[in-house]
């Protein structure tokens, strides 16, 4: 079963890395313009998702999500220097701070659920401002990105060693969230397209 789990993390390791290219070389040619806020956040709350995965036992199905914790840093840094929409609200700040608590809030209660519940919460919330943005310009954000995102949450799901609610909550529900998102983008490209005369 332990070779089944590896080959299952690594599929989810790599569609990591497929899904990241087109997305990151879609900024670096100023055809995507990811909110910084977003991504922030999902960089630092995926991130220790995956420590705490790791601390509970989760084995290499935790790897994809370190690594995509990494990489969604460097997109958030790489945004701010390129291409990113920088239309801040008070709510972007809320959510930023609510995903940096998390480590404290683990430290503190010496549960890693608690770190979890709380990032997957703020991960969620994290897409608001993405939410917003890309409901008035539907064309500034890739779709097969986060449709990728939803498949490879899945692969994570399934190469998980150990299974409870702090290695399977949060990619069941970034991965819900993706697809929910993906909807979203393609219904807003239909309802905006624009008519012929």
């Amino acid at each position: 079963m332990s070779g089944t789990k590896e080959l299952l993390g690594l599929a989810a390791l790599l569609l990591t890395f497929v899904a990241f290219y087109p997305y990151v070389r879609g900024i670096l040619r100023n055809e995507i313009r990811p909110h910084v806020f977003s991504w922030a956040i999902w960089g630092a709350g995926t991130f220790v998702v995956a420590l705490a995965q790791l601390s509970d036992g989760a084995g290499v199905g935790a790897w994809p999500i370190a690594v995509s914790g990494v990489i969604t840093v460097l997109v958030a840094i790489l945004s701010s220097l390129k291409s990113a929409d920088t239309k801040f609200l008070s709510s972007d700040w809320m959510f930023l701070l609510l995903a940096v608590s998390a480590l404290p809030l683990w430290y503190f209660t010496e549960t890693a659920f608690s770190a979890v519940l709380v990032l997957t919460v703020v991960d969620l919330l994290g897409f608001g401002p993405s939410v917003r943005k890309a409901y008035a310009n539907p064309r500034d954000e890739n779709a097969l990105f986060f449709a990728l995102g939803a498949l490879r949450n899945g692969l994570v799901v399934a190469a998980l060693e150990h299974y409870s609610w702090t290695t399977v909550l949060f990619p069941a529900a970034v991965g819900v969230a993706c697809l929910l998102f993906v909807a979203m983008i393609l219904v807003r490209r239909v309802a905006t397209r624009p008519t012929l005369p």
